[in-house]
């Protein structure tokens, strides 16, 4: 067997997973709510992450410029993946994303974070200027409250 042509099919193939792999880790996901998109965080979360997510999220409302609202739901980040965060970088990033987003005209609502998260962060004294929720069900009943409409969430 060639391993010049094998070396070259496999790096095709990484590339392909790697394609995949950056796609379905910054999902976009359109709400219920009018001009409102959900972005899920769920693992490991670092610069290179949040880069890749803020980098899709800009793209994305630059496409959909009806967008109003984003919320970042981290309820899938478990105790693992906050054991391994440096909480100033954590928060810097956060900050990026806040302010980018209003920069472009977008409300960014933060909701799902870790009780651990929120100890770290607190307790080392850093203040961040966010609007956050308890969930993404309790943000998106206080995004139809504000447009005066109603919905029944199960």
């Amino acid at each position: 067997m060639d391993y010049e042509n094998e070396i070259q099919q496999l790096k095709a193939k990484i590339a392909s997973y790697e394609k995949i792999i950056l796609e379905t880790s910054a999902p976009i996901i359109p709400s219920i709510v009018e001009n409102t998109i959900l972005v899920p965080i769920s693992g490991h979360t670092g610069q290179d992450r949040f880069n890749l997510i803020r980098t899709r999220v800009l793209d994305y409302v630059g496409i959909h410029r009806s967008t109003v609202c984003a919320i970042f739901d981290f309820t899938g980040v478990g105790l693992k993946d906050v054991e391994e965060y440096d909480f100033n970088i954590l928060t810097l990033e956060i900050n990026q994303l806040n302010n980018t987003l209003k920069l472009m005209g977008v409300r960014p609502i933060f909701v799902g974070f870790n009780p651990r998260i929120v100890r770290e962060i607190v307790s080392a004294g850093i203040h961040l200027e966010i609007e956050t929720y308890v969930n993404f069900r309790t943000s998106l009943a206080v995004l139809l409250n504000e447009t005066g409409n109603s919905l029944q969430l199960l």
